[in-house]
C-alpha cells in the first residue's frame, strides 16, 4: 500500500509540475505586458523575451492570471493603488492605468495627476498634462511618489499569511485536544519538530531556544510557502523582491541585536584578552559584521537564488520561441517543456533549501548573541 501511495504522489507531483510548465509556456505570467504584445503581436525576438522576463521578475499593480499574446487581452483583476502625493493620500484601482498607444495614461485624482511608468507611479509637476521624456526615456516633468499600494507581491504575502494561519490554527487545536494531527497539520508537525530539534536547539541552546521559536517558525514557513507559490502559474515572485528580503534580514538583525546578552556586547565592544589599542578597531569590525555583513548575506542569498531560479525557468520556456526556426515548433516546444520541468523540480528543492538556510543562519546569529561565555 505504501508503494502505491508513493507512486500516486509522484504522479501527482509530476502532473502539477507539467501543468505549471505548460501554463508558463502558453501564457502564464502575464502582468501588464509591454512592447508588441500589448498591441496583439506575439513576443518573438530576443529583446522582447528579455524584457518580458525582466518584467515578470518585477512587482505589479495588477494581478493577471492569463495573457493572450494573439489578441493582447489580459484576464485577471486590478488591485488597490494607495499613494502619498504632494497633496495628500490618493486611493483608486489600478485598472484606471489602462493602456493606450503610448502606454502612459495620466490619471487625475482630486487635483493630482499620476502616471505609471515601468511599473512605478509618478506625480506630474504642476501644470503638466502628459509625461515628457529625455533621450534615455526618463521622465523630466514628473517625480516618484510614496507607493503604499496593494501590489501582486502584497497579495502573495497576505495569501501566505492566511495559509499559515489556517495550518497552525489546525495544528494548535490538535495539540490542545491531545489528538493526532490530521490534514495539512500532519504535514506541518514534522517540519515544526525539524525546525525545533535541528535548527533552534543546536544553534541557540537548550535554555533559550523557546524564546525565538515563534520567529524561526514564522520566517521558515513564510519563505517556504512563498517560494512554492512562485512555482505555480500564479506567478508570484515575492522572495525575488529585494525589498522583501531586506525586511526579513532587518528583522533577524533587530532580534539578535536587541536580544544580545551583556556578555555578547562585552565581547563585541570591548573584547577581553586583547591589547587595549586593538579593542576599538575590533569593536568597529564586529559591529560592521553584525549590523551590515550578516544581514546582507541573509538578504542577498535569498534574493539572488530565487531571482536566478525564476529567470532560468522563464528562459528555458522561451527556448520554444528562439529555437522554433531551427528545430521546428514541435521539437522546440518539447525540448523547452522537458528542460523547464526538470528545472522546476529542482526549484522545489531550492524553495525548501532557501527557507532552511535563512532560518539556520538566523538561529546561528541569534545563538551567537545570546550565548554566555565561560570566564576562567
Amino acid at each position: 500500500m505504501n508503494t502505491v501511495q508513493k507512486s500516486i504522489k509522484r504522479m501527482m507531483l509530476f502532473a502539477v509540475m507539467l501543468i505549471t510548465a505548460l501554463t508558463h509556456a502558453i501564457g502564464g505570467h502575464g502582468e501588464e505586458n509591454h512592447g508588441s504584445e500589448a498591441h496583439g503581436n506575439p513576443i518573438d525576438t530576443a529583446e522582447e523575451i528579455r524584457g518580458y522576463i525582466e518584467h515578470h521578475l518585477q512587482d505589479s499593480h495588477d494581478f493577471v492570471l492569463y495573457s493572450d499574446g494573439a489578441t493582447g487581452k489580459h484576464y485577471g483583476f486590478s488591485l488597490p493603488v494607495i499613494v502619498s502625493t504632494s497633496k495628500g493620500m490618493r486611493f483608486f484601482m489600478s485598472s484606471e492605468f489602462h493602456h493606450n498607444d503610448d502606454g502612459h495614461v495620466v490619471v487625475e485624482k482630486e487635483g493630482v495627476k499620476l502616471a505609471k511608468i515601468h511599473s512605478k507611479i509618478y506625480e506630474l509637476n504642476e501644470g503638466a498634462e502628459s509625461v515628457q521624456f529625455d533621450a534615455e526615456h526618463h521622465a523630466t516633468n514628473a517625480h516618484r511618489v510614496l507607493d503604499l499600494s496593494i501590489t501582486k507581491s502584497v497579495v502573495g504575502m497576505l495569501l501566505t499569511a492566511f495559509l499559515m494561519f489556517l495550518g497552525f490554527s489546525s495544528l494548535a487545536r490538535g495539540y490542545k485536544k491531545k489528538a493526532i494531527p490530521t490534514g495539512f497539520a500532519r504535514i506541518l508537525e514534522p517540519l515544526v519538530i525539524y525546525v525545533r530539534d535541528e535548527i533552534a536547539r543546536p544553534n541557540i541552546g537548550e535554555k533559550k531556544y523557546r524564546k525565538f521559536m515563534s520567529f524561526l517558525l514564522t520566517v521558515f514557513f513564510f519563505i517556504w510557502i512563498l517560494n512554492l507559490l512562485g512555482l505555480t502559474p500564479l506567478g508570484f515572485n515575492v522572495t525575488g523582491q529585494i525589498a522583501v528580503t531586506v525586511c526579513l534580514g532587518l528583522f533577524t538583525m533587530f532580534i539578535y541585536m536587541f536580544s544580545g546578552s551583556k556578555d555578547f556586547w562585552q565581547h563585541t565592544l570591548w573584547m577581553p584578552g586583547v591589547p587595549v589599542v586593538l579593542r576599538p578597531i575590533l569593536a568597529v569590525i564586529e559591529l560592521v559584521g553584525f549590523v551590515l555583513i550578516k544581514p546582507f548575506s541573509l538578504l542577498v542569498r535569498l534574493y539572488a537564488n530565487i531571482t536566478a531560479g525564476h529567470f532560468v525557468v522563464m528562459s528555458l520556456i522561451a527556448l520554444m520561441i528562439t529555437m522554433k526556426a531551427a528545430f521546428g515548433p514541435v521539437a522546440s516546444t518539447g525540448m523547452s517543456l522537458v528542460l523547464s520541468l526538470f528545472i522546476s523540480l529542482i526549484e522545489i528543492l531550492v524553495a525548501f533549501l532557501q527557507a532552511f538556510i535563512f532560518t539556520m543562519l538566523s538561529s546561528l546569529f541569534i545563538g551567537m548573541a545570546v550565548e554566555e561565555h565561560e570566564h576562567h
